[in-house]
């Protein structure tokens, strides 16, 4: 009768109820740190005509975001697994709500930058935390891959809406709507929050130690910021200088950690085969996807001459592949094998990349179309996978600090793939052959090219643009086929690194 009894509760936790009301409410966060991130692109132009920033102001208002995010991810990671992982969604909720305001009615360059910033410690703090508490929800293995197909398959949408979302709210209402969105979304947040998640924390967390915080902060944001600017501006010293403070500050911070009773981030996780496989298959896959994705935007604009909100909807098939891969990832893993879904995955999307290296200004859209489709099933089944290995390697009172690591992967990934991929397309566009009279402001980028034309004859106008629409092509076919080699080298890499990895099956735990 014990026995039966035993059975009966632990079915009972396993099976916690309200789990799929609860994962409804950790979607929505994710939908908005993923539609917020890719939002602001669109409205930049209209940003920069109200507010009148520099250039340096400018990159500051698009890039200060992802800095402080990356740079924090892992603090807030843990601090969740310390404070409650719900205390700190729903604080970290709040305050994104309420920033968000800040930034819909800033009036100076230095207070959107304030306040970009700002929003960017409040992000800092819900992604790790929805992943994190994915764990502590279902403790059923199957359940679980199902949760983050679900989770993993939002955020893949939430890039995409992005786009379509802020081309029509800028098509009808001013820039600031494209943050005033948050707000209700929010709202739906924390009350139906309060009610449905369960509070999770590590229950020997040891103190949160700020020497760590600001090693790690320095030296996310040092890396980030150093990639980024030789991305933007080429070698220059001072850029230099700051990715040696980053990088001598990440040394300390790992040091710091090995000596650590109760470290901030346990890197005896990275000893686990499993878990470094998955980081690193997530950090080469946005690393060669995220450069290319962002100057695609440009030539569907630019290029092609697609409207805010048609390029928008042409990105779409992405968001619908890894919608649908993304929902039975977990399954086919488990009848085939991690490996071979992992790495089928990246192979797509590299072969998908390499075909991307064919297009040319007149491209019809159904190959494009193609492209992202296979691209966003690759990425569905890939990083639904790895996010499985990852959550399933650790322990769940650190899934925090796991999941932020995750996290930080991607956000370095995205910056290195810019970087590398952007130096690529900036490179071969700088040299672009124009007419007599072409401006040196047009050779910087394809949107300056399109802003000087409406100030030369027409006839100079008209061939200034075609040849940097060809050399701005000619730059992403290139790019193009250096971020296939590296997913196609990422699909090896993840074949031998997750040789032997399962998902776990049944119910494998107990709360």
């Amino acid at each position: 009768m014990t026995r039966t009894l035993q059975s009966a509760n632990t079915t009972e936790a396993v099976k916690r109820p309200g789990r799929w009301i609860a994962l409804s409410v950790l979607v929505l966060a994710v939908l908005l740190v993923a539609v917020d991130a890719t939002v602001l692109g669109l409205a930049t132009p209209y940003i920069s005509e109200d507010l009148r920033p520099s250039g340096t102001q400018l990159l500051w208002i698009g890039d200060v975001y992802s800095f402080v995010i990356a740079g924090l991810l892992v603090s807030m990671g843990s601090l969740g697994d310390r404070i409650g992982r719900k205390r700190i969604l729903l604080l970290g909720a709040t305050a994104f709500g309420a920033i968000s305001v800040l930034n819909a009615y800033a009036t100076t360059p230095e207070l959107m930058i304030f306040a970009r910033a700002l929003l960017g410690v409040a992000g800092a703090t819900l992604m790790p935390a929805t992943f994190a508490l994915i764990r502590n929800i279902f403790h059923d293995p199957r359940e679980r891959s199902v949760a983050i197909g679900i989770w993993g398959a939002t955020a893949s949408a939430g890039t995409a809406i992005g786009p379509v979302l802020g081309g029509f709210l800028l098509e009808h209402f001013w820039w600031g709507s494209v943050f005033l969105i948050n707000l209700p979304v929010m709202a739906v947040l924390v009350v139906v929050g309060i009610k449905t998640l369960p509070e999770s924390r590590n229950p020997n967390p040891g103190p949160w130690d700020l020497a760590s915080v600001t090693l790690s902060l320095v030296g996310m944001v040092g890396v980030v910021y150093a990639v980024k600017e030789v991305a933007a501006h080429g070698f220059a010293w001072v850029t230099l200088a700051v990715g040696l403070l980053g990088a001598a500050a990440l040394y300390g911070f790992v040091r710091r950690q090995l000596t650590m009773p109760i470290p901030l981030l346990d890197m005896r996780l990275f000893r686990s085969r499993g878990f470094s496989g998955a980081v690193l298959a997530d950090l080469l896959t946005i690393l060669g996807m995220s450069g290319l994705v962002f100057f695609l935007s440009q030539f569907l604009q630019l290029v092609q001459g697609r409207p805010p909100f048609e390029a928008g909807l042409a990105e779409l098939p992405a968001a619908i592949g890894a919608v649908a891969a993304g929902l039975i990832a977990g399954r086919a893993a488990r009848r085939f094998s991690v490996r071979a879904v992992v790495s089928g995955g990246l192979a797509a999307i590299g072969l998908a990349l390499a075909v991307l290296t064919v297009i040319g200004e007149s491209t019809g859209y159904p190959l494009l179309g193609a492209a992202l489709l296979v691209v966003g099933v690759g990425a569905g089944f890939s990083f639904t996978v790895t996010a499985d290995v990852i959550l399933s390697s650790v322990p769940k009172e650190q899934a925090g600090a796991a999941s932020a690591v995750s996290e930080t992967a991607y956000e370095l990934g995205a910056a290195l793939g810019i970087a590398v991929l952007g130096s690529i397309v900036t490179g071969v566009y700088r040299d672009f052959a124009g007419p007599a009279g072409t401006p040196a402001a047009a050779h910087e980028s394809l949107g300056g090219a399109v802003e000087a034309a409406a100030a030369l004859p027409a006839h100079t106008a008209e061939a200034m643009l075609a040849a940097a629409r060809q050399s701005f092509v000619d730059g992403l076919t290139l790019a193009a086929g250096v971020g296939a080699a590296v997913l196609l080298a990422a699909a090896v890499a993840a074949w031998f690194l997750l040789r032997g990895q399962r998902l776990e099956d049944g119910v494998a735990e107990h709360p």
